[in-house]
């Protein structure tokens, strides 16, 4: 019950933060917040991740943090459903090549952060 209270906590931080960010960055002509917090959550998940998963951190990364973090605020932050619908408008509404392109950078943008959190990590 601890862990299931700690994710839906985090969770519910990760959501608002999601929202904040949507309402500050989003424009009428592209959606900025969900690249955003895709990209910054792809970074972290990485770095929590991987040093999670090799015990790397000196004990404040304790497993209960590490799944706050990562399923609780993570999940809650990141947007993958958004991201899917408001590319899909895009790609099928009036602007196609928004569409096409929202998904490119989001792609490897994505994938590149994720490559600097586990090099980050690693680090440590």
């Amino acid at each position: 019950m601890e862990r299931f209270l700690i994710v839906c906590g985090a969770g519910g931080l990760g959501c608002g933060t999601r929202y904040l960010i949507s309402r500050w960055a989003n424009t009428d002509t592209f959606p900025y917040g969900t690249l955003i917090v895709n990209i910054v959550g792809s970074f972290v998940i990485a770095v929590v991740a991987d040093l999670a998963l090799r015990k790397v951190a000196s004990g404040w990364l304790t497993q209960n943090v590490a799944l706050g973090i990562t399923t609780g605020f993570l999940g809650g932050l990141t947007t993958y459903s958004a991201f899917n619908y408001e590319s899909t408008k895009l790609l099928f509404g009036d602007q196609p090549m928004r569409g096409v392109l929202d998904v490119a950078v989001t792609l490897a943008a994505c994938f590149g952060a994720g490559l600097l959190g586990l090099w980050v990590a690693r680090r440590f």
